[in-house]
């Protein structure tokens, strides 16, 4: 396959005779990392992969309007991220539960499903970022897990470098509390 910049996959995309093989070239370089991303927002493997293939028929809808003032990561994860909100509050509202309770459906999840392989000590760790304020949650998920550049995350949530500093901090400290407490 190779590596593909931005600028060619666009390209590719934008070409009448290579449209699908640049929107496949793209779900191939993106895919895995919008499920992670995606699945450590809302930790169910199946709403994860279900939402996963809704965010890819928005970015192909999305596509043609796409101005590059962004990197198409950065427009990508935008996308992720507002889906995955979306995503929790429909399920908030559907099931009418408290904003509290979500979290502890949501840890529970994770504790029966057979699709987490992580060992006890990354259980933990996840089920100590379910605690988090969802913006905590996802500053710190991106920050932690994908390694993202506080510029990049401001770029995509649309909040300054300064918030987003104190809110991974504050985030880092809730969780480190809750690890030591066990």
């Amino acid at each position: 396959m190779g590596n593909w910049t931005d600028k060619e996959l666009l390209e590719k995309f934008r070409h009448p005779e290579t449209r699908n093989y640049g929107f496949n070239l793209i779900v191939q370089t993106y895919n895995q990392r919008v499920y992670w991303h995606v699945r450590r927002m809302v930790i169910d493997h199946d709403d994860s992969n279900d939402l996963t293939q809704d965010i890819f028929i928005k970015i192909w809808n999305g596509l043609d309007g796409f101005n590059e003032d962004s990197k198409l990561f950065t427009w990508i994860y935008r996308i992720a991220t507002n889906e995955c909100i979306t995503f929790l509050n429909k399920k908030r509202k559907r099931f009418f539960i408290p904003i509290i309770n979500i979290e502890n459906e949501l840890s529970h999840s994770l504790e029966s499903s057979t699709h987490y392989t992580g060992d006890e000590i990354q259980l933990k760790l996840q089920k100590a970022l379910l605690t988090l304020p969802e913006k905590q949650r996802l500053v710190f998920n991106m920050k932690y897990f994908d390694e993202l550049k506080y510029e990049e995350i401001a770029e995509i949530t649309g909040t300054s470098v300064g918030a987003l500093k104190a809110s991974y901090h504050l985030a880092s400290k809730k969780i480190e509390e809750i690890l030591n407490k066990d």
